[in-house]
């Protein structure tokens, strides 16, 4: 079986999804913008072959990579990149490619754009926020209507995008003449504004798009306000069977593998955002309730998928090679869990504690450190922390510890 890997550089700790479908016997043929010399020695040793590329932004470049693969190893089975950024590049390369195990072209509208993604959420039985879409001046009167149903905030972001970065909140008619006073670069969704923080449901389903393993992020400040403020991030794992303490774990799961049901989602990782009301919004929904924001076909971003590894005890890449392989989970899903928390720290920020402070303290909790990429420091920060614990009061000490400032 031959599988086209793009960008496995990227995240660093991606090598292990490489590795892992090697282990089941796959070539596994990589495409990246870094140079060879510079792959981590995981990587090198369980990637078939890497064809370095100075930028993969270049389709033509990318798509000659592939054939470059495909005249060598045969018909290609597989290609995917596990990534946001190149989701619709990968569905493109799979279209030319003659690959049909994967998302195509014509399948992207529906799990890209925001509002095309309400409808799949509405047939799952989920809610979905109230929302319009503007592109500019001639939206304004229909814009204001829109706010008089709903009220201010609005919430505006790209309909279809990456991140968090151009993501704010209008809050009066003064900022939204603004904002819609020339024609926006492209089409943007406005939302009526929720009290609440994110809670993902996180996992990685079979052919028939049943859910092999589950299990929940939470983000008590949303990414787009820690971007917005530059305010330190954090967030955590919890797994399915320990008590959380933002929702109904059980009406959580239900919906979570429904909406992964409706949106036909096949031998894939996801990670699936919805917001937790933190106060009742009047005809709506209630304090507590879930509401669905978005589903994203891949995993969640950066080293994610280590801390939901950590707080499972499971391996997701090893899930995600089994699915591929087998088209099915083969780990064994009933090791002991924790609450994983993942703390961020920023190089213009003055802290308390050290960083060896860190380590001797929860020498025996924090299970990596380390700096974050330049593609995600904005989001993430500089400096990670991760560290498991049996409670999650343990979990919120040692955040506060972290993130102590002088």
């Amino acid at each position: 079986m031959n599988f086209i890997y793009i960008s496995p550089n990227f995240p660093e700790r991606y090598f292990q999804f490489v590795k892992e479908l090697r282990a089941r016997g796959m070539n596994v043929l990589c495409i990246g913008d870094t140079p060879y010399a510079a792959l981590c020695p995981e990587l090198k040793e369980s990637a078939t072959e890497y064809y370095w590329l100075p930028t993969l932004s270049n389709y033509e470049a990318v798509l000659n990579a592939c054939r470059f693969f495909e005249n060598k190893y045969g018909k290609i089975d597989y290609l995917e990149s596990n990534n946001e950024w190149w989701l619709t590049q990968d569905a493109r390369l799979r279209k030319d490619l003659g690959i049909t195990t994967g998302l195509l072209p014509e399948d992207m509208q529906a799990i890209k754009a925001k509002s095309a993604m309400k409808a799949a959420f509405s047939r799952a039985g989920v809610k979905t926020m109230r929302y319009l879409l503007v592109n500019g001046p001639s939206d304004l009167e229909k814009a204001k209507k829109f706010i008089e149903e709903v009220g201010y905030p609005v919430f505006v972001k790209p309909d279809v995008g990456v991140g968090a970065s151009d993501s704010f909140s209008i809050k009066n008619e003064e900022k939204l003449i603004s904002f819609l006073s020339k024609e926006l670069p492209e089409t943007y969704i406005m939302e009526e504004y929720i009290d609440g923080s994110i809670v993902s449901f996180d996992g990685c389903c079979d052919s028939k798009s049943d859910v092999v393993f589950c299990c929940t992020d939470h983000f008590p400040v949303a990414v787009a306000i820690t971007v917005n403020e530059g305010l330190d991030n954090f967030y955590w794992n919890t797994p399915f069977g320990l008590p959380m303490h933002d929702i109904d774990q059980v009406a959580f799961e239900k919906a979570g593998r429904a909406v992964v049901k409706s949106f036909g989602i096949k031998k894939r990782l996801f990670h699936i955002e919805f917001f937790v009301l933190n106060s009742d919004r009047p005809g709506f929904a209630k304090k507590g309730e879930f509401v669905a924001l978005e589903c994203n076909m891949r995993c969640p971003g950066g080293n994610t998928p280590d801390l939901m590894n950590y707080a499972n005890s499971v391996s997701l890449h090893a899930i995600y090679a089994d699915v591929i392989a087998y088209d099915e989970n083969r780990q064994n899903l009933n090791h002991e869990k924790y609450y994983a928390f993942a703390v961020s720290r920023k190089n213009v920020n003055s802290y308390l504690y050290s960083h060896d402070d860190i380590c001797k303290t929860y020498k025996n909790e924090l299970m990596v450190s380390g700096t974050y990429p330049n593609g995600i420091r904005e989001v993430m920060g500089d400096w990670f922390y991760y560290g498991k614990f049996k409670t999650y009061e343990e979990g919120l000490k040692f955040q506060t510890y972290v993130q102590s400032y002088k």
